[in-house]
Order: structure tokens, then sequence, then C-alpha cells
């Protein structure tokens, strides 16, 4: 690969990383954000579910900039909103303000992933895009690595209103792809053939959605197992199921926190990597199943060694059946609107998942507590139907991102 396409790379995979590191700050003070608003922490959890909610607005917004405008422009402008969102919210007055702050801070976050995945997926080589599609997903769990460092580093010096404010360091990372970035060669090569000048129409979504519509239903279907996968195992896991029910301490949940974050990179390149060999809905389908062994691993032992072993199985499987995505919807898309139709899947999806961590904090608060009856069964269903739902799809693992029609 040359710099420039390292560089675009890196660009998409630190903003990715950056911004699930905002996202699981709040993951991992969950509970003391509950404390300080004298409110339980499903009432805190809405939060979570505003964040995944108001994703397609913003997979909607940044895809039509990075459509229209370019790939660049679009994803500096997402960056530079979820890091000034995250900076408010330390400074948020009440729950009510601090829940509408973290619905714009899903804006923000809705345009990272899509804008960033194809101007990544564009930029490589054909031959490395699987693997590289297993590497830029595992920016997710990077970012929840950095928050559980942070947490265990800075929480008991800056309490969570700080760890936010630390959290709007992301938006320095504006100044890298400003000056470091070189604009996707399939969105230049598109605007040249069309001999448009910039903000000029290069594909209609309306358009694009009437043509492909049963591919995009897919897709957000999809979608929306995936991030019931990944947001059913992660975000409770540590505040809910580890603090609360287990009532380990903070070094414990900072052991297990790096121990299973260091499973979910590994199963992402791995899975990745793999699906160049076997394909992807194999790829993805075999992560998935893997992990209905993982369940009693995960949720059941009682020591902390045994908990951390089980945590780094179960996200090597998630992780694992995530690190084919980005590859596979890129190449699932139409090129003329690349930039906003797998984003829009992606958080459409995600919204039709936002209630999961409500969920399963309401379910076991029904059962007094129990954490892990809520985890397991959630992450045995899901995994089954996206294991389903990936076999009975389609795949284009050889096409040509760069192509210039739609």
């Amino acid at each position: 690969m040359t710099g420039a396409q390292w560089r675009a790379f890196m660009a998409a995979y630190l903003s990715w990383a950056l911004d699930a590191f905002d996202f699981f700050l709040l993951v991992m003070v969950l509970g003391h954000v509950a404390a300080d608003f004298h409110v339980k922490m499903s009432s805190v959890s809405y939060a979570l579910f505003l964040t995944l909610a108001f994703r397609p607005v913003g997979a909607l917004l940044f895809g039509y900039v990075a459509d229209h405008y370019g790939r660049r422009p679009a994803l500096m402008a997402s960056v530079a909103l979820y890091a000034l969102i995250e900076l408010l919210s330390a400074f948020a007055p009440s729950l009510a303000s601090f829940l509408v702050l973290r619905a714009i801070f899903g804006i923000g976050m809705g345009g990272v992933w899509g804008v960033g995945a194809s101007l990544a997926m564009e930029s490589v080589p054909p031959a490395s895009r699987g693997m590289l599609s297993g590497v830029l997903q595992q920016g997710y769990p990077v970012g929840y690595l950095l928050a559980v460092l942070a947490y265990r580093m800075l929480f008991p010096i800056l309490h969570w209103r700080g760890l936010f404010i630390v959290g709007a360091l992301p938006s320095l990372l504006v100044l890298f792809i400003w000056f470091g970035v070189r604009e996707s060669p399939a969105w230049v090569g598109l605007r040249e053939r069309q001999r448009q000048p910039a903000g000029s129409a290069r594909g209609s979504l309306w358009e694009a959605l009437r043509a492909h519509g049963p591919l995009f239903l897919y897709m957000v279907a999809l979608m929306a197992a995936f991030n019931s996968f990944s947001h059913g195992t992660q975000d409770l896991y540590p505040s809910g199921f580890l603090e609360k029910q287990r009532q380990l301490p903070l070094n414990s949940v900072t052991l297990i926190g790096v121990v299973y974050n260091l499973g979910a990179i590994t199963g992402g390149v791995l899975f990745g990597s793999l699906s160049q060999v076997v394909g992807r809905r194999r790829a993805i389908a075999a992560a998935a199943l893997l992990a209905l062994p993982m369940i009693p691993l995960w949720v059941g032992p009682s020591s902390v060694a045994a908990l951390a072993v089980g945590s780094f199985l179960m996200q090597f499987a998630v992780q694992g059946a995530w690190g084919v995505v980005p590859a596979y919807l890129n190449e699932l898309a139409p090129a003329g609107v690349r930039g906003t139709f797998p984003g829009l899947a992606y958080q459409t999806g995600n919204l039709c998942a936002a209630g999961i961590g409500t969920l399963e904090a309401k379910v076991a608060e029904a059962h007094g507590g129990d954490y892990a009856l809520s985890l397991g069964w959630v992450v045995g269903v899901v995994a089954v139907v996206l294991a389903v739902l990936a076999l009975a799809g389609t795949e284009k693992r050889e096409v040509a991102l760069a192509e210039l029609t739609a």
C-alpha cells in the first residue's frame, strides 16, 4: 500500500476508534451517572438508546455530504460534531439535558462508520480488503479498550464529567484528515467521469433505494442482528453484570475489560482475513455460532480469571463476525451512493436494535438484578438469527470498489 492509502485507512480507523472511545466512556460510568442524577440505571440507559436511535440521521446527513462533496469533508464534520457533544455532555445539569446531548452525539457518531468505511475500502487494494476490513472494524474494540483504561486511570481523579472532557480530544483528528488525507479515488473518478462540479448530484439515494430495495432491507435486518449482538454483549456487561451483580472492584472490571477487548481485536482481524478465503457470509455465520458455547463461560464463572477467559472468547466471536462488515456492506452497495447506502443500512439496523440495552436492564431488574440471565438469553437468540441471515444473503467479494458505474 502507498502512503496515501495508509493515511486514508488510518483516518477511517482512528475516527471509528475514537468515536467508540467516546461512546464507551458512558458505558463504563453508567452507574455513576445514574447515582449523580438520582435515577435508576435503566433510566440512564436511555442515553444509549438515543445515541443508537439517532445514528441513522447522521448516516443520512453525512452520507449525503460524502456522496456529493467528498468523503474527507464528511468525515471531518462528523468527527468534529461528536467530539464537541462529548465535551458538552460533561456539563449537563440534568438527566434530560444529558439525554438530549447524547441524541445529538448519535448524529455525529452515525456519520463516522459509513463515510470512513467507504473512504478506507475504496482506497485499499482489493486483495487486502478482507484483512483490512477486520482491522478497520476493530477500531471499535480498540476504542472500548481505551475507554476501559481511561476509566481505570482517570475516573478516580476526574469522575465521569472529567472523562467526558477528555473525550473531546478526538477533535484533533480533524487536522490530520485535513492536512494528510487524500480524497477517495473512487469518488474522484466518478466525479471526473460524470464531469460535474463538486456539489452536483452523483447518484440519487432514492433511485438507489427503489432499484435495490430488497437488498437495502436485507442489509438493515442483518445490521439489526449485528448491533443486537454487539451492544447486547457489551453495553451492560461492565456496569450491570460485573459491577452491580458480581460486585467486582474497579481493578477487576478493568482487567476483564482489557482482556475481552483483546479478544475482540483478535477475532475481528482473524475472521476478516478468513472471509477473503471462505467468503463473507460463511465467516460471519461461523463467528456468530461460535458465540453459543461461550455463553456459560461468559456469565457463569465466579472467579475473575474465569470471567476474563469467558469474556475473551465471547468477544472473539462477536467481533469476529463484525470484522467482515466494512468490506461486506461496501461491496454490496451501489457505487454512486456508497457514502450513504451502507452507512444508512448500518445505522437503520442500529435504530432497530437501539432498545437492546434498556430491554436487558429492565429484564434484569425484573429478575432481582440478574444481568447474567438477560445478557445470556439475548446473545443466544441473536447469534442464531445473525447466522441464518448471513447465510441467506448474497455477496460480491471480488467487486472492484473503484468501479465507476452505479
